[in-house]
């Protein structure tokens, strides 16, 4: 299934970097693409909740604004 979250926070590529880094740590999670630019991290998930995919990406210091 592919998702989008909505990520406040990221301003560069070193944080487009810490945030796929940790979500392609989790298994059943690969990022497709994420954009500075339109804010978010399109990505295709396997039995992941969207409170996971949430806690993954403000564990790493943003906030998840939505997941669709």
């Amino acid at each position: 299934m592919t998702k989008t979250i909505y990520i406040e926070g990221m301003t560069c590529t070193h944080c487009t970097g810490r945030v796929e880094k940790a979500l392609n740590a989790v298994e059943g999670v690969t990022v497709k693409r994420i954009s500075v630019d339109d804010k978010n991290a399109l990505i295709e998930v396997e039995n992941i909740s969207d409170d996971l995919l949430k806690a993954i990406v403000e564990e790493v210091g943003y906030d998840v604004v939505k997941i669709s």
